[in-house]
This record gives structure tokens, C-alpha cells and sequence, in this order.
């Protein structure tokens, strides 16, 4: 997916691009994390990774299995990250994620993650 690599590389440019200005973005997990919850809005999402950017630092991400169904895209891996509040690692753990396209960009990004495991590193 050409928006996961853009995110990967940090190219603003590219992301934006394949941003729906309607996008919606929303994490599960601890909603004492900063950065789990809904964000709506292109502007919002910009806004939601820098905070998310400056509290989880990832060390480590594997794409292992993806599948397309019209509109619909899911992407499974692995990944590991450092939370910037305690320093701590999180451990490698298991993430979903299920995206929506419409017409070259992306609506939704619905993304799962073993929020305790992160919970746990950012709580120290």
C-alpha cells in the first residue's frame, strides 16, 4: 500500500497525496494513550501523528500477510516500539490494520495493536 510506505518513509508530500480530506483514522486500545482514539480530517491526522511521533518511536515493523476485497485492504505483522514517557520497549507484538480506498486515497485507517503490551512500556 503506497500510503504505508509514504507513512514509513516520513514523506509528507506523498501522504498527503493519498489522504481523503474526509480520512478517518482511528486506533484501538488503552484510551489513556495520546494517541488512541478517532481523528477525523486530513489537517487532525497530521496534527495526531506528530503526537504520536513524539510518544512511540518503532524499532521494528513486518508486514507479514496482506489482502485486498474491493475497497477494503488488511495488513497483519509485527512490530516492536520504544515510548518516548518511560523509555521502555514494548516487546514484539501482533498488528491489524484495515484501510478503505475511494478513488485513489485512503478514507479510513482502522488500526488493531496489543495495547497492553504498549500500555505496559509507556506506564513504565
Amino acid at each position: 500500500m503506497a500510503f504505508m510506505g509514504a507513512m514509513g518513509s516520513g514523506d509528507m508530500e506523498a501522504m498527503n497525496a493519498l489522504m481523503a480530506d474526509d480520512m478517518v483514522w482511528h486506533n484501538e486500545g488503552d484510551e489513556s494513550l495520546p494517541w488512541i482514539g478517532e481523528t477525523r480530517g486530513k489537517e487532525n491526522i497530521f496534527e495526531f501523528l506528530g503526537v504520536f511521533s513524539q510518544n512511540l518511536q518503532t524499532t521494528k515493523w513486518e508486514n507479514t500477510d496482506a489482502f485486498a476485497s474491493g475497497d477494503t485492504v488488511a495488513v497483519f505483522g509485527v512490530m516492536n516500539a520504544v515510548t518516548t514517557q518511560s523509555g521502555k520497549e514494548t516487546g514484539d507484538f501482533s498488528f491489524a490494520l484495515r484501510a478503505k480506498v475511494r478513488d485513489g486515497q485512503v478514507v479510513l485507517w482502522h488500526w488493531f495493536e496489543d495495547s497492553f503490551a504498549i500500555s505496559q512500556a509507556y506506564n513504565g
